[in-house]
């Protein structure tokens, strides 16, 4: 059985415009101990979701379940206490800043009236998790971004909670924080067999921890699936265009250029191939022009960690002219490489 399980899920917010549908027809299911991403651009409705999964934004049709449980059949009190099993980071920290470190991680456990020794005890073990254990005298203003999100990941985890949601937790943190910060997630998935929800409008961020993904726009979602799969085979337009703005593990996309020894190729048949680990040490593309005498030109090249395995992807057009189109596709298919037509997917 599913952990969470989001069903024919609705809500709106009335507006002094109007009634606006922030999410129409959810349907989720997340496994247990799952690292599950949720990715859309700004206004796509993800934090709406995410914040339906703890009955924060009460929906308004359809269920939430925790372990076969609907949320909407607790009483308040009962809701509370299920709270407790829902850790929840954000983006901005949301920790009191008159308060130290130790302090900052204390504050749930007293209010699960845990006495002041038990909750200090905790607390430290838990900072000494985060990488924090020498921090605990230390206000929220002497930290850096990276280790405010430690504090609040040390502060979700006070409660021992099996579900940990995660909103926009590393937009605002620079690329290598946002690596270190992903790692420790990781490690407290593995280490405690948390299930965590990662709501982002960051692809880099999917791939690098999460195992399956849904894509949400316009309080819908468009496509969900693993992440391999949604990489590999990209459904929908929002898909291929989160992977579009993608950039790989170098930094960079490389655009533009042109192999074949002719001129640019201005208007022909386009297709994305994407290189496993096991396919990239042939100089496939070289051989293809060798083998066919067709130019081909190369209009982006990049290599991402797609759960830990690198994937690389071209997006190769073939001259207007060319009549071996075919032929050259399954040249490519029988040396293990993945091919979509991609007529949308640049610019």
């Amino acid at each position: 059985m599913s952990e969470i399980v989001i069903e024919n899920l609705y809500k709106s917010f009335d507006t002094k415009d109007g009634t606006v549908e922030a999410l129409k027809n959810v349907n989720l299911s997340i496994e247990s101990g799952d690292i599950y991403g949720i990715i859309g651009m700004s206004g796509a409705g993800k934090s709406t979701l995410v914040r339906c999964i703890n009955f924060l934004e009460v929906p308004t049709k359809g269920r939430v379940l925790i372990n076969g449980k609907s949320l909407g059949d607790y009483t308040s009190r009962e809701l509370r206490k299920q709270r407790e099993d829902i850790g929840m980071i954000f983006q901005h920290f949301n920790l009191l800043m008159q308060k130290n470190v130790l302090e900052n991680v204390c504050f749930p456990l007293y209010i699960q009236g845990k006495s002041k020794k038990d909750a200090r005890k905790r607390a430290k073990e838990l900072l000494d998790i985060v990488g924090l254990g020498d921090r605990t005298g230390a206000f929220p203003a002497q930290l850096s971004g990276g280790q405010k999100q430690r504090v609040a990941i040390a502060r979700a985890l006070a409660s021992d909670p099996k579900i940990l949601l995660c909103d926009e937790a590393t937009s605002a943190l620079d690329p290598q924080t946002t690596s270190s910060i992903l790692a420790l997630l990781k490690d407290i998935n593995q280490r405690f067999n948390i299930t965590i929800v990662i709501i982002t409008h960051q692809m880099s961020v999917v791939r690098e921890i999460c195992s399956h993904v849904a894509i949400v726009k316009g309080g819908e979602v468009a496509e969900q699936g693993t992440v391999e799969d949604i990489f590999t085979h990209p459904k929908t337009a929002v898909a291929r265009e989160l992977l579009k703005n993608d950039v790989g593990d170098d930094g960079e996309e490389k655009r533009g250029t042109t192999a074949g020894g002719k001129e640019i190729i201005k208007s022909g048949e386009k297709i994305r191939i994407v290189f496993s680990e096991n396919s990239a040490f042939e100089p496939v593309i070289a051989n293809l022009i060798l083998n066919f005498n067709e130019p081909v030109n190369i209009l982006k090249a990049d290599t991402k960690n797609v759960g830990g395995v690198a994937k690389g992807e071209m997006v190769l057009e073939f001259a207007p002219d060319c009549t071996k189109n075919k032929e050259m596709k399954q040249y490519l298919l029988d040396r293990g490489l993945e091919i979509e037509e991609v007529s949308e997917y640049v610019d």
